[in-house]
């Protein structure tokens, strides 16, 4: 096992002894990022319970972007395989979906499936800018994304008119057989996602309309599910009172490092995620699949899931959880058994110190 502390090279059982003396002596550890397997999670929760850390995620701005408008107006949403199969329209609202891989599949197969199987697919774009080259028709967004999905809505409900590019968008969303607006909730936040399912409800009064968020490189969309397996709340959750607490905003590890409500942090990246500028103000154990020494004051180089050992992850192409076999195997330990192991030496501390005779 490749392993540092302070920058210095060291073995796993050096290693996992400096982490579990730097989160025993923290009074509010968080463990962060999660982007790992399904198994890595749970012991992330696990571990999270028994030394009353909060848990936030590297993707939390994208995730409670949806979540937030989910709990005010519900959604209209369509799969991947749909979209590829069924869709004669699709609105890329920004530029982030271009970069997708299931943009270069929606661009390069015609519908197969349904009323517009075998026609030409339309793919529209909204603020992408120069990512939007290949649409068929593009439209600018001034002022910003939510304003401009707005504008495109207020068009579609008939309280603008003119012969303008959105309202020519607005058009042709509303003669499409199967729409699809294509966005990454990160980038256009939480107000642009109420407006975009608003647009798609108020187009699926006429027609079919469907919004389809695009996931980030991180492992949120496994983290919901498991979130609410485990606690029946959503990922940002604390158990500093031994109960799992759920609060946006107080669980948010940027505001609480920026607080100085936070004096350890456990950066979990199995798979590779970016790594947060607030993570060198705090002390900090990484478990990390592409280790560096300066990534925190204690790394331990895990297994890459799909890579170095087998783990369920978000597969995108099927908007499911999927079980994906190592590609080329090796010795790393899983993350899911660092945690176990952080867990048990924790675990061993607290019990050595309960069994010291008093002074």
């Amino acid at each position: 096992m490749a392993a540092w502390v302070k920058g210095g090279a060291t073995d796993a059982d050096t290693a996992i002894e400096a982490a579990a003396s730097l989160l025993a002596k923290a009074r509010a550890p968080v463990i962060a990022g999660l982007s790992a397997d399904v198994a890595a999670i749970r012991a992330a929760y696990d571990l999270a319970g028994r030394i009353g850390a909060s848990i936030d995620t590297a993707g939390a701005a994208a995730t409670y972007a949806e979540l937030g408008s989910l709990s005010r107006i519900g959604a209209m949403t369509t799969t991947p395989a749909e979209a590829v199969g069924r869709a004669d329209a699709v609105l890329v609202v920004g530029a982030a979906p271009w970069r997708s891989q299931l943009m270069k599949r929606l661009s390069a197969l015609k519908p197969s499936r349904g009323r517009a199987a075998g026609s030409d697919r339309a793919l529209l774009a909204l603020g992408a800018g120069s990512e939007g080259a290949a649409a068929t028709l593009a439209c600018p967004a001034e002022g910003g994304l939510p304003e401009a999905i707005a504008e495109l809505r207020a068009y579609g409900r008939g309280h603008l008119a003119g012969d303008t590019p959105r309202a020519k968008l607005a058009g042709l969303l509303a003669d499409a057989q199967f729409g699809v607006l294509l966005y990454d909730p990160a980038e256009i936040g939480e107000l642009g996602v109420d407006m975009l399912q608003g647009l798609a409800m108020e187009l699926s009064e006429t027609t079919r309309c469907f919004t389809l968020a695009i996931a980030g490189p991180d492992q949120d969309r496994a983290v919901v599910p498991v979130a609410a397996w485990l606690t029946g709340q959503a990922p940002r959750s604390g158990f500093g009172r031994r109960v799992p607490e759920h609060d946006p905003w107080r669980f948010d590890v940027a505001r609480q490092v920026a607080a100085g409500e936070v004096d350890a942090v456990l950066w979990l990246a199995a798979l590779p995620v970016p790594r947060p500028g607030w993570l060198a103000s705090v002390p900090s154990v990484g478990l990390v699949a592409e280790a560096e020494a300066n990534v925190a004051d204690v790394v331990i180089a895990v297994g890459r899931p799909g890579r170095d050992l087998g783990g369920v992850l978000w597969n995108e192409q099927r908007a499911a959880l999927t079980y994906w076999p190592a590609s080329a195997p090796s010795e790393r330990p899983s993350a899911a058994s660092v945690l176990s192991a952080l867990r048990d030496r924790l675990a061993e501390g607290r019990a050595a110190s309960r069994s010291e005779p008093a002074c």
